[in-house]
């Protein structure tokens, strides 16, 4: 929608007034208009005056809207409290036809292609109500002074400077309430002071927008003032309810008391554009949220998930299940690793037993490839069914995917090599140190003879015993254990061990 008003020689400006429309009353190089009922304006696009003398810029059914003019006033009454569209601009162009540019935004001037060729000859004083960050705009609710381009020379958050008390004082251009703008442009000082105030207010002394800026290349020697607006997904009316305009001289003081009176919006309209705009994204959001719920769901799934065989029914009450023991250890981190051995990484957990915590040690190992599965689990099984004070009890197993976990019960005071080597720990006397080797002689005795198989452990030493709370010896690690029946006569071909002392 647009409303121009030619003026020739127009190469120095003293003052602008930006109300919504032009309409000539005295002169070639003045004109006034309070309400436009009657005018003699040429319209474009969506423009129309409405039968109370309301220049209106845009209308419902979102088409770009255009109007020019010097000094004016103006309202944006959006239908949403908080949302509106892409504002609208006071301008000076060589042509009245911009019906080529896009109406859902950039306030009606021009295209994108277009945007900052010295061709354009465009001058505007934006009001913007939309923060454009390719257009590096400074917030939602600004003044800005475009020339041949969308970016801004320069733009302020809109408000105006109160003459008793010099303090900023904001204002809210989609506030739905009526503001008064002064361009004024002095050619000679190539200066352009732009000044906002809400409706009634007098023209504030200190303006602000003061630019140093020469239009003389800008503006041709015949050009169209008025204004231009966009609609975009909102809607929002724009309104022009006076304009005054001077060349080479004050633009014509407006009257308000003789100024239309701003429609009201109708409320169930108003609601209605509200669910237009809030159900899809509503909706939206909440198969977003839907498929990130059932995506969670899966991949906790997987990530819990556990290998299980018919043949492990008769191994049930020895098996944890993976979840168990990621909650025990919370998720296998850092701060439950106790360490590194030969056949595995070893973590500590607590596990929630019958309401009951019970503090455990969880290894993460695989096995021997050249060992049927089966067979391996079997020979866990039956090492957890050894019982003596001397040996770490294994309580269970799980197995998940390529790895299988083996469940321990918890020795406080850890490995014996700590205790020998570590110069943090205190130094063991003999006492405790024969105390802990017939501890080990008690469990090796045990798995020698006394169990109803042989069992040869294999891979003896320090690291390998782990200390209880009363500092007993317990021997841990059977990964290199065999079992045999009683008089059989075993033989190995191989060294066997892990790194660290091996036995002669």
């Amino acid at each position: 929608m647009v409303i121009i008003r030619p003026i020739s020689s127009f190469l120095v400006l003293t003052v602008f007034h930006c109300i919504k429309l032009v309409a000539p009353s005295a002169s070639e190089n003045q004109f006034a208009f309070e309400g436009f009922a009657g005018a003699n304006l040429s319209l474009d696009g969506a423009a129309a005056v409405t039968p109370s003398g309301l220049l209106k810029l845009t209308n419902d059914k979102h088409i770009k809207g255009h109007a020019f003019s010097a000094t004016f006033v103006f309202a944006i009454v959006s239908e949403h409290a908080e949302l509106s569209d892409h504002g609208l601009a006071f301008l000076v162009a060589p042509s009245k036809n911009l019906s080529a540019t896009t109406g859902a935004q950039h306030l009606g001037l021009m295209n994108i292609s277009d945007n900052g060729k010295a061709s354009n000859h465009v001058f505007a004083v934006e009001l913007d109500t939309v923060l454009s960050p390719e257009l590096h705009d400074i917030d939602s609710n600004h003044v800005g002074i475009d020339v041949n381009s969308l970016q801004f020379i320069q733009s302020h958050t809109a408000g105006y400077y109160d003459d008793s008390t010099g303090a900023f004082m904001n204002l809210t251009l989609i506030s739905r309430k009526a503001m008064q703008v002064w361009v004024d442009y002095n050619g000679q000082a190539m200066v352009l002071n732009v000044t906002l105030a809400p409706l009634g207010v007098s023209k504030p002394k200190k303006p602000l927008l003061p630019t140093g800026l020469d239009l003389s290349r800008v503006v041709e020697d015949i050009a169209y003032i008025g204004f231009s607006s966009a609609t975009g997904l909102s809607i929002a009316y724009h309104y022009v309810l006076g304009w005054s305009f001077s060349l080479n001289g004050a633009a014509p003081a407006l009257n308000p008391s003789k100024l239309p009176v701003l429609p009201k919006l109708e409320q169930r309209h108003h609601r209605s554009e509200i669910l237009v705009v809030v159900l899809p994204i509503a909706t939206a959001a909440l198969v977003i949220g839907l498929l990130l719920v059932g995506f969670m769901i899966v991949k906790r799934w997987f990530r819990h998930a556990e290998l299980r065989e018919d043949w492990e029914v008769e191994f049930g009450p020895q098996r944890f299940s993976y979840k168990d023991l990621f909650d025990a250890t919370q998720g296998f981190g850092s701060k439950r690793l106790l360490g590194i051995g030969g056949f595995g990484i070893v973590y500590r957990g607590v596990l929630s037993v019958s309401n009951s915590n019970s503090e455990i040690v969880v290894k993460r190992v695989s096995h021997d490839s050249r060992q049927g599965v089966k067979e391996f689990i079997a020979e866990v099984v039956n090492m957890g069914r050894l019982r003596h004070k001397n040996l770490v009890q294994l309580l269970g197993y799980c197995r998940r995917k390529g790895e299988l976990l083996l469940v321990y019960e918890y020795m406080s005071n850890g490995s014996l090599d700590k205790h020998l080597h570590d110069k943090n720990n205190p130094v063991l006397d003999w006492n405790l140190r024969f105390h802990i080797i017939k501890g080990i002689a008690s469990g090796l005795l045990y798995l020698h003879e006394e169990w109803e198989q042989v069992v040869v452990h294999r891979n003896i030493k320090a690291n390998n015993v782990l200390l209880n709370n009363e500092m007993n010896g317990c021997l841990g690690d059977f990964g290199l254990a065999r079992l045999y029946d009683h008089g059989t006569n075993p033989r190995t071909t191989h060294i066997v061990g892990t790194m660290g002392y091996l036995s002669p």
